[in-house]
């Protein structure tokens, strides 16, 4: 993976990188290009307002809050840095990096940082530096050539928008168990439901006259067609709801799902979250019926969607790549 992206990258005036392409960092140090780091999840620059959303812990106080920052980007970088001091010698002429050096600073200075995430959804912590953009939320370009299946299309125009159900690629437990639970979920609340089985988290889904299995769909086509969204609560998926206007109710897993369900239950755009481990049907039916039938809650879905339709965080994106170069 090192040397693949070391080959892409000889000619780039610039490298903007995921933290887990680990070669970013190395590249642009050798190259003696601009570097910015990407995440669509805040969890790259200290602050006090709340602890690294990629650990399950909730706020800890601003001193304490910082600190998990640091704490989690060295055990995550610290499993690969003898192969990596390796390759930077051996295939970049560079020197090593010490145990305590950060991939977070360059030239005494923060990497250049950019969340694809909403300031209206995790609003800017006064303590960040200047080199941190949160830009809103970036959407991939519709599917020009994509078309529904006339069944979806028929189950849509049947009555009244339907809830949306999909979690992704999150297996957890048994497939087929998580299935009857959803189904019973659904008819418990008296809802209709488009499911999306995805490839990890359900099988098996019957259609009915309630319930419509796909396997998947472009979010950005079927979320403003449907009453509430339910998912994992990943950051594309929690985007797409979200930039729809529709409440959304999380079932987080692991990583940073917890960190969405808890932005919106705080936002009032979606219940309490209800854990993935932790899911019943009677549990799963009262967040269903809270999603599709408080007034308010929706009311608040709505605007919050209409305020991320109006950031243009790619081109806010370019805005920033382009000044600093």
């Amino acid at each position: 993976m090192l040397d693949g992206a070391w080959a892409a990258s000889r000619d780039a005036a610039a490298i903007i990188y995921h933290p887990k392409a680990l070669a970013g960092y190395h590249v642009a140090e050798r190259l003696g290009v601009p570097a910015f780091l990407s995440l669509p999840v805040p969890a790259l620059t200290p602050t006090g307002a709340f602890p690294n959303p990629l650990l399950p812990s909730r706020l800890l106080g601003g001193r304490y809050n910082r600190l998990t920052y640091a704490l989690l980007f060295r055990l995550l970088t610290l499993p690969t840095r003898a192969l990596v001091n390796r390759w930077r010698r051996e295939t970049l002429g560079l020197a090593r990096l010490s145990v305590m050096a950060s991939e977070l600073v360059r030239d005494g200075r923060p990497v250049p940082t950019l969340y694809p995430v909403s300031p209206a959804v995790v609003p800017r912590p006064p303590d960040w530096p200047s080199t941190t953009a949160l830009t809103g939320f970036w959407f991939l370009p519709d599917a020009p050539h994509w078309q529904p299946p006339a069944e979806l299309a028929a189950f849509l125009e049947r009555g009244p928008p339907p809830m949306y159900i999909g979690f992704g690629s999150m297996a957890w437990g048994d497939p087929a168990r998580l299935t009857r639970l959803v189904r019973q979920a659904v008819d418990r609340a008296g809802q209709r439901a488009v499911v999306a089985t995805g490839w990890g988290g359900m099988t098996g889904v019957e259609r009915n006259e309630r319930c419509f299995s796909i396997e998947a769909a472009p979010h950005g086509w079927l979320f403003p067609q449907v009453a509430a969204v339910v998912h994992h609560g990943g950051a594309g998926t929690t985007a797409e709801g979200l930039r729809a206007g529709r409440p959304t109710v999380v079932c987080p897993l692991f990583a940073d799902q917890p960190f969405w369900g808890r932005r919106v239950r705080a936002l009032g755009v979606g219940p309490r979250p209800v854990p993935l481990k932790q899911l019943t049907a009677p549990g799963l039916a009262a967040a269903l019926l809270t999603a599709s039938t408080d007034q308010a809650m929706a009311r608040r879905a709505d605007q919050l969607g209409r305020r991320i339709r109006g950031e243009h965080g790619v081109e806010r994106a370019v805005e920033v790549i382009e000044a600093a170069l």
